[in-house]
Formats: structure tokens, sequence, C-alpha cells
């Protein structure tokens, strides 16, 4: 958390003059090199579960993305308690529509033929399908509280 913390100040000295999509973009993109090379690691390294991998590789993704978007994209003065629960929600829910839909499009269908590295195309598919998910719950239910107040 420390470390976070650290970070997003760094961060928001370079990028102060930006807006907050810009902000939630940049956030985005370190929060999703960080869970999807853990995804990969537990996945090919550790030779993990697709499951197991994509839910700690999101899960600590998760945590980074709410510290620093409500501290640096934001400037949230949500409650922890409130905002946590809702950004739970949204991440669980984008978790388990995209994370499904992304396996059953990859191994479920006869459009892609893909032998080899299903799991891995799998996990890219539903990283995207996530994201978009993930950005949408965000920005309209997580932190609408902070917009509204």
């Amino acid at each position: 958390m420390y470390m976070s913390i650290q970070l997003a100040k760094i961060v928001e000295n370079y990028f102060n003059r930006t807006n907050t999509f810009i902000r939630f973009l940049v956030i985005g993109l370190v929060n999703t090199c960080i869970g999807f090379s853990l995804i990969l690691l537990l996945l090919n390294v550790f030779g993990l579960s697709y499951w197991f991998s994509t839910f700690i590789g999101n899960s600590i993704g998760a945590i980074i993305s709410y510290t620093l978007n409500k501290i640096f994209t934001f400037k949230s003065n949500v409650s922890n308690r409130k905002g946590i629960i809702i950004f739970i929600l949204v991440i669980f829910g984008s978790y388990i529509i995209s994370y499904q839909l992304g396996y059953k499009i990859i191994h479920d269908s006869n459009v892609f033929n893909l032998d080899l590295y299903k799991d891995e195309f799998s996990v890219l598919l539903a990283a995207i399908l996530y994201t978009v998910l993930n950005y949408l719950g965000q920005r309209y239910f997580t932190f609408q509280q902070v917009e509204d107040s």
C-alpha cells in the first residue's frame, strides 16, 4: 500500500496537468502490465490453472487500480468502506463476464482453430474485455459518487 502511494505521488507530479481520462489510462496501463505479467508468470512458469492465475493477477491489479485511481486519477474523498465495496463488485462482475467470455470464445468456438496457446489467447481476449467493462463500471459506479458530491 505504501509503495502504491509513493508511486501515485511520482506519477501525479509527472502527469499533474492531464485530465482524468488520461490519468485513468495511465493507471490502467500500470495495473494491467503488472496484473497481466503476473497472470502469465503464474500460468506459464508456475504451471497454475487458468482460473487461479487470472484471479490472482487481476486481484493484484485491482488493488493497485483502486489505490492509484482514488488518490491520483479522481482525487476521491469517497470512503474506503463505500468505495471498496462498489469497486469489488465492479471488478468481480467484470472478471466473471470477461474471463468466461474470453475462455468460451477461444476454447469452445470453431472460429479460432488454435491448438497451441489457447489459454494465453483466452487471457489476452479476456483482458481486453475486462479493461472495457472495468472502465465503464468504475466511471459510472465506483467513482460517480465523487463527481456528484
